[in-house]
């Protein structure tokens, strides 16, 4: 499955910041605990424009981490009514944009709007082109029975179950070793 290059940038990093929880994360571990974590996955994945490092930030941003992680599993019809509601909220007006090394891409807000709503603004403009390509059955929740994370699959056959090559050795070891014991 291809998206267009901005879409899929912004649908790992909608993945990277869902997959901070303690349920998701490598360490076992909130990984957005502070505004020090925050700014370097927003520095990881390229994020412009406005920063207030301040804890109000930090808490405006877990919020819309969870509300990424509850959307990212619903069925077609109900992302959809979810996505409207998020480009009303956050008052998105996509522009094209060119900067720091990227060709034309969408920017969804400002540069001068909040954090928590740039990124809210940008996962709808990428859900909308998942919703519109019928895609939404490719945002998935990993299979792992200790695992939480969430991924998106853009293989060519869509059949990825986890969100890790980790949590799919440690499946396929669990797998194995129920084989071996006769079970």
């Amino acid at each position: 499955m291809h998206f267009a290059p901005d879409t899929e940038v912004l649908l790992a990093f909608n993945v990277a910041l869902a997959n901070t929880v303690a349920s998701a994360s490598r360490s076992g571990a909130d990984e957005l605990a502070t505004t020090e974590q925050l700014f370097a996955l927003v520095g990881e994945h390229g994020f412009t424009g406005r920063f207030d490092r301040d804890a109000a930030e930090l808490a405006e941003v877990r919020a819309a981490r969870a509300e990424l992680r509850r959307i990212w599993v619903l069925d077609r019809d109900a992302m959809a009514g979810e996505v409207n509601a998020l480009l009303r909220d956050t008052q998105t007006l996509p522009q094209l944009a060119r900067h720091d090394g990227f060709d034309w891409h969408l920017h969804a807000t400002g540069a001068d709007a909040p954090l928590a709503d740039r990124i809210l603004a940008e996962a709808a403009i990428a859900l909308v082109d998942v919703i519109r390509a019928t895609a939404t059955g490719r945002l998935r929740l990993c299979e792992a029975d200790d695992c939480e994370g969430l991924f998106a699959d853009l293989s060519r056959n869509g059949s990825r179950r986890y969100c890790s090559v980790r949590c799919g050795n440690r499946m396929n070891m669990v797998a194995h070793r129920r084989r071996q014991s006769g079970e």
